[in-house]
């Protein structure tokens, strides 16, 4: 019998990922497994954990992995690729920590061109420490620190992570996908294996942004946060590639 498919060689056999049921998180964890087994790199990959919901992927995977202090990780992503230069590098991190209190680090590594690879979760919300509002919160979505809603006069707007850095002249590769629906799943794994496949070619760097959902601090059932996600936050965060060099 014809094997089709398989679990792949970097996803730990009978790990539970610990994600709330309905978040994306645990598809692309697979999505970025299935790359590094098609890549043919399984044996050469680090990733850095970026603090958060992010650090519960060390326990659904099996190869080599440090976590980061909160919003440093392309900063120490940058450092371990410079001394390891023969080694596949990607950074795993949320919206509060990469677009919060790691956005200095995220621009000037950017900025720099470091030769790694970003893939960043983008849910609107602080997921694992209690909902509170992120740099990416939508204008009117609460949140436990915004209970009536992102106000723009009292707390700014939405921040756009692949137009900010697409003002930069050093980035490779920047795209904005999702894991909305089955054919977006397949675009999002595109994305990941070019993102991958650029650092492999030496092209500097690539990042990736993964629009997703977080059941839990929206309050909301997993089937509503995708009609939420269809009605607002894609309107707010369009798809595309904003960087393909």
């Amino acid at each position: 019998m014809e094997k089709i498919y398989t679990r792949p060689s970097t996803i730990r056999e009978g790990a539970t990922s610990g994600f709330c049921p309905g978040c994306m998180h645990s598809t692309v964890h697979k999505l970025v497994a299935e790359v590094i087994d098609e890549l043919g790199i399984a044996n050469k990959v680090m990733t850095v954990w970026g603090v958060g919901c992010c650090i519960l992927g060390s326990g659904y995977t099996t190869h080599d992995s440090f976590g980061s202090p909160h919003g440093r990780a392309c900063a120490m992503a940058s450092a371990y690729k410079r001394c390891n230069p023969d080694e596949i590098v990607y950074s795993y991190q949320g919206d509060g920590d990469l677009a919060s209190i790691g956005i200095a680090e995220t621009i000037y590594a950017a900025n720099r061109g470091e030769n790694f690879t970003v893939i960043f979760i983008n849910n609107s919300t602080y997921g694992m420490t209690g909902g509170q509002m992120a740099p990416t919160t939508l204008v009117g979505q609460k949140a436990t620190t915004a209970p009536k809603g992102r106000d723009p006069q009292q707390h700014g707007y939405p921040v756009h992570v692949c137009e900010l850095l697409a003002t930069l002249q050093a980035p490779a590769y920047l795209e904005r996908v999702t894991c909305l629906d089955a054919k977006n799943v397949i675009k999002t794994k595109a994305a990941i294996k070019k993102a991958f496949q650029n650092q492999i070619d030496g092209k500097g760097f690539s990042l990736v942004e993964i629009m997703s959902n977080c059941p839990t601090n929206w309050g909301m059932t997993p089937l509503e946060t995708l009609e939420y996600m269809k009605e607002h936050t894609l309107k707010e965060f369009p798809l595309g590639v904003f960087r393909d060099r």
